[in-house]
């Protein structure tokens, strides 16, 4: 007996196998390119799997908790309490990105013709959208349509509207509410069985990375990757920890709580590939479920933080290339162009590099360089969201807290 515990205990833990394929990944990237690239089918399948379970988790744990909760009141307040959050949040994210790039000046005196892959900036403007287009976004046509696409914020619009229709039905509707609650818990222990796969996939993706983009490209815009993983672990220190301490809970406690999602995302570079860990871990975390369900995939579209710092610094640094001069008030009403722009395009493939074509066709700022930035994207992606999920995540307990319903004892 003592025997099959110890053998038991021997095994790492989940973060432990992922740590190990990060630097596995990394090695033979570095070391094998050519075999690194080969195993990205590897990666692909990973996310495949994640996305597979996505809708099914989602719409069952949202419907479960607004219809579970019963109280319509008490979701509307909660959707308000999660946006005025994600507007001080994002907020901050957007002066630190500023204040690193007027501070440091990563652009300035970088010797770099802006030139690059002008055609492929091109096309990912077109995914650019006005005001209006966000908002007809938000209604899908078709559920099964926004499930097969993936659209996380279509799905949480049709499963509020199912939920809040499910609630108001009180008695008759308890069959329909046992039945989602039912393939919310089958759902989880799915996901279990997904996540055994994080390390391979984690591997696979992070090999594929270094090989195919090699440590080279670094040492050229080194200065403004090391100056936005700066930005980010400010904002880590500055407002996560911050808040953290404002609500009570103790930071060790929360980092240790979410560093299988955020690892997940920081290796992954895709937040959907984070989001049923952190369902998970969250609700585990003390989280009740209506308030984990509704904030965390309402956050992918409207608390970017890692992207909003990233946008920010990026927009300047363009600038700074460009040689183009830029007063303060002239960067300010960029970055409400830019917290106003980020809404509600997180579907969209490379979103952060939609809103940055966008803000520098709207500024006369050339887009060549975004297409400088185009080639180091996938480095900074990976921080960025790992950023977008840790920030999420903390969300979902400040309106807990704010709610009075943090059950975690602290």
């Amino acid at each position: 007996m003592n025997t099959g515990r110890s053998r038991f205990r021997s095994v790492p833990t989940l973060t432990t196998q992922i740590l190990i394929g990060l630097a596995a990944g990394i090695i033979v990237g570095a070391v094998w390119p050519r075999a690194g690239v080969a195993v990205k089918p590897l990666a692909d399948a990973f996310l495949r799997m994640i996305k597979m379970i996505i809708a099914p988790l989602l719409f069952s744990t949202l419907v479960a908790g607004i219809a579970g909760a019963g109280d319509l009141k008490a979701l509307g307040r909660i959707g308000l309490k999660a946006i005025v959050y994600f507007e001080i949040a994002t907020t901050l994210a957007l002066v630190i990105g500023l204040g690193l790039a007027n501070l440091f000046k990563p652009g300035v005196g970088l010797t770099m013709p802006l030139s690059g892959d002008t055609a492929a900036v091109a096309a990912i403007a077109k995914n650019s959208q006005s005001g209006w287009d966000i908002f007809l976004h938000l209604f899908p046509t078709s559920v099964v349509d926004a499930m097969a696409r993936g659209d996380i914020l279509q799905v949480v619009v049709f499963a509020t509207f199912f939920g809040v229709a499910l609630a108001a039905l009180g008695p008759a509707g308890r069959p329909v509410l046992a039945v989602f609650e039912s393939t919310a818990h089958v759902m989880f222990t799915f996901t279990s069985y997904v996540m055994k796969c994080a390390p391979i996939g984690v591997f696979a993706a992070i090999a594929a990375t270094v090989g195919s983009r090699g440590l080279a490209i670094l040492l050229t815009l080194g200065k403004v990757v090391a100056l936005m993983y700066v930005g980010l672990a400010l904002f880590v220190l500055i407002v996560i920890v911050g808040v953290s301490f404002l609500i009570g809970v103790p930071f060790l406690a929360f980092a240790k709580a979410v560093r299988e999602p955020c690892l997940i995302a920081l290796t992954t570079a895709s937040s959907e590939a984070a989001l049923p860990k952190a369902l998970e871990v969250m609700e585990r975390f003390g989280v009740p479920k209506n308030i984990v369900a509704f904030v965390l995939p309402l956050g992918y579209s409207f608390n970017l933080d890692g992207s909003t710092l990233y946008l920010s610094l990026a927009s300047v640094f363009v600038a700074q290339l460009a040689g183009v001069q830029m007063s303060m008030g002239q960067q300010l009403v960029m970055m409400l162009t830019l917290m106003l722009a980020s809404k509600g395009v997180a579907g969209v493939p490379r979103a952060a590099l939609v809103v940055l074509t966008a803000t520098l066709t709207q500024f006369d700022l050339p887009l060549e360089g975004a297409a400088v930035l185009l080639g180091i994207d996938q480095i900074m992606d990976m921080g960025r969201t790992a950023v977008n999920v840790m920030g999420n995540c903390m969300a979902t307990a400040v309106v807990a807290r704010w709610e009075g319903v943090l059950e975690r004892p602290v």
